[in-house]
């Protein structure tokens, strides 16, 4: 069990880690205004969904129940279209700063949302963990200087941040059970299936409308990395992650994003490391560990909670 834990902590820094480069990454490809992020968000989510069904041919079959994969259906609009979606087009509206504060609550959302439909207690630990987190990665934020960069409609792009942010947290809880249940590539086969149907439905005049003779090497080179690397390979560890440990521990691992965009900045010559950014890291992964070490998540090794969107017979 204790190795197994050790995966699921890897896995999830991993992900994360992906998730904050793609944000230097996907700038760089978005920058000549030819690939729109509605166009990004859609090779994201077709792209990892055509990989997936790739991977499942190299897979062992699996027999998955109707209802799980209506279920599915849901788990792919919540983690993945509404999540991603409303990210995206909240940061068109909002300044980047505001919509990095914003994302710094998820993990607050988790482990409420956690403990309203897993019956997962909020210990003080937890709570301390959390709060030290938030600390570390707003000071992060600050330190990046976005904060002055603003946007066309403020209210509205924090909305959907925010909005973005309690899918996220609703697609932690809600289908950890389903996820637990079935190997990682089918439950992301099917959940990627449906998220690419309802992008596709939903942009297909964007495909149509764009000059895409005019899209250059690097802007394709980084489009690859945003749908192998921070889309297909990210999910599969968010997913290893879940199956190992709990809701509110995975979505702590949304702090990491800031430490490795700052480190990126500082790579590129854009930003530079400072003291206050060293205790900002600190605060960040001390976080992390209280939060591993609460109550809660030691429960982990005891059980494994049931899903909340009713489980199917062995």
């Amino acid at each position: 069990m204790k190795n197994s834990k050790i995966w699921g902590h890897l896995a999830l820094f991993c992900a994360t880690a992906s998730w904050g480069l793609m944000a230097p990454v996907g700038k760089l490809v978005m920058a000549a205004g030819i690939i729109t992020p509605l166009l990004l968000t859609n090779f994201r989510i077709v792209g990892a969904a055509v990989l997936f069904w790739i991977a499942s041919l190299f897979s062992k079959p699996e027999k998955m129940a109707r209802k799980d994969i209506i279920l599915l259906a849901g788990a792919g609009l919540l983690g993945i279209v509404l999540n991603q979606g409303g990210y995206i087009f909240g940061v068109s509206f909002t300044s980047p700063g505001e919509a990095s504060i914003i994302t710094t609550t998820s993990p607050i959302w988790v482990m409420l949302l956690a403990a309203l439909f897993l019956k997962e207690p909020i210990t003080w630990l937890k709570g301390g963990g959390i709060a030290v987190g938030a600390c570390g990665a707003l000071i992060l934020v600050y330190e990046g200087g976005n904060l002055a960069q603003g946007g066309d409609n403020p209210l509205l792009g924090d909305l959907l941040v925010w909005g973005a942010q309690i899918c996220y947290a609703l697609y932690l809880t809600l289908y950890k059970g389903i996820i637990v249940r079935y190997s990682v590539i089918s439950v992301m086969k099917w959940m990627f299936t449906f998220a690419a149907i309802a992008m596709i439905c939903g942009s297909f005049p964007a495909y149509l409308a764009t000059d895409w003779s005019a899209v250059t090497a690097p802007e394709l080179l980084g489009s690859a990395y945003v749908v192998v690397f921070a889309t297909f390979l990210a999910y599969i560890c968010i997913a290893i992650g879940q199956k190992r440990l709990r809701p509110t521990l995975v979505g702590m691992y949304n702090y990491v994003q800031p430490i490795v965009a700052s480190l990126v900045g500082v790579y590129l010559g854009l930003d530079r490391f400072t003291l206050v950014k060293a205790l900002a890291v600190v605060l960040i992964f001390s976080g992390v560990f209280l939060v591993t070490k609460s109550r809660a998540a030691k429960s982990d090794a005891e059980s494994a909670p049931e899903d909340t969107l009713q489980r199917q017979p062995e």
